[in-house]
């Protein structure tokens, strides 16, 4: 088993958590709300600034060349690919950058970029980008386990953010992420992984539990 399936594996109870949490399954159904997606957005805009700080500051600690490139990558496809869709996609909801950034973040949200951000300066590189991991990739298994729903889901605004995370160049940056914890060294102790993977874990939940009751 490779090691990102290992903390997979040992994080299934709280992923379960998030592919059923109200937020999300009546994203997918259509029956969500506009105004709580709204203020996920906003929110959202938050979390994407701090996560190409994150993997700026990964790639500098970065132990090879390949890495730092690879991190490096990651960083100008979120401040250039992701950042415009991201755009794009205020525009459709009447909304402006200027907007995110005047949004009070909520409680959740700095508390965890604030443990993505200290993990990734102050720990070790492994467990900064291993702490990176859950967001990207339980999109896409939030994706993955409600697609039968998508195309009959009537609020076209949440078809388009929904078929976002199961796009090839979505899923592609998944799995760069995913091969680099896959390469970290075998003797590097487990459970300082395992505590930040399922910290990251649990910090998701929290964030979607949030915008849905709109806690700020």
């Amino acid at each position: 088993m490779k090691l990102s399936e290992r903390l997979k594996k040992d994080s299934e109870k709280i992923w379960e958590k998030i592919y059923v949490h109200p937020f999300v399954k009546r994203l997918f159904e259509g029956s969500l709300p506009e105004r709580k997606f709204r203020f996920y957005i906003l929110q959202d805009y938050n979390y994407l600034v701090s996560s190409i700080r994150n993997f700026s500051i990964l790639a500098a600690r970065a132990k090879s060349e390949k890495v730092m490139k690879e991190l490096i990558d990651i960083a100008y496809i979120e401040a250039r690919g992701e950042f415009e869709g991201y755009k794009n996609f205020l525009e459709k909801m009447n909304l402006t950058i200027e907007d995110a950034e005047n949004q009070k973040q909520i409680q959740t949200g700095i508390s965890y970029t604030g443990f993505l951000l200290s993990t990734s300066s102050l720990k070790s590189f492994e467990e900064g980008i291993t702490a990176a991991l859950p967001c990207y990739w339980s999109y896409a298994e939030i994706a993955n386990f409600h697609r039968k729903k998508i195309p009959g889901n009537k609020n076209e605004l949440y078809k388009k953010w929904a078929y976002y995370y199961l796009e090839n160049d979505y899923l592609d940056l998944v799995n760069k992420i995913k091969k680099i914890v896959d390469e970290i060294e075998s003797d590097f102790p487990y459970d300082k992984l395992k505590h930040v993977f399922i910290t990251s874990s649990k910090y998701e939940y929290m964030f979607w539990d949030s915008v849905y009751n709109e806690k700020v």
